[in-house]
């Protein structure tokens, strides 16, 4: 891989960059959280050659809302639940705008 390579994945949300201690440290939380949180299976995050844990931005949003419910009381196993039902919700709901977007598109006008 070229650096022009690792230039243009700066750009992609799902590009693992982060170490867990940066991971931790960009949250302000603890790298014993997002060991939690992966536990929970809310992500997984991929493994570097080493073996290192690596997050990529979409799981470091993510895991920032499971840490705001989490900091407003809510324990992380019902936290991880909650986040996962909303991006489940969030996708229902683009799917089904494509599904009415489809049918809007192939109804003839009514005269």
């Amino acid at each position: 891989m070229t650096a022009d390579d690792s230039f243009g994945r700066l750009d992609d949300d799902d590009y693992p960059a982060y170490t867990m201690g940066r991971a931790a440290e960009i949250l302000g939380t603890t790298q014993g959280f997002l060991r939690a949180i992966g536990e929970a299976r809310l992500i997984t995050p991929l493994r570097s050659k080493g073996g290192h844990r690596r997050y990529s931005r979409y799981q470091l949003r993510i895991a920032a809302r499971a840490r705001e419910l989490v900091d407003h009381g809510t324990p992380i196993e019902a936290a991880c639940r909650i986040v996962i039902l909303e991006d489940q919700l969030e996708e229902a709901q683009r799917t089904n705008a494509e599904y009415r977007r489809a049918a809007e598109a192939s109804d003839p006008p009514a005269a």
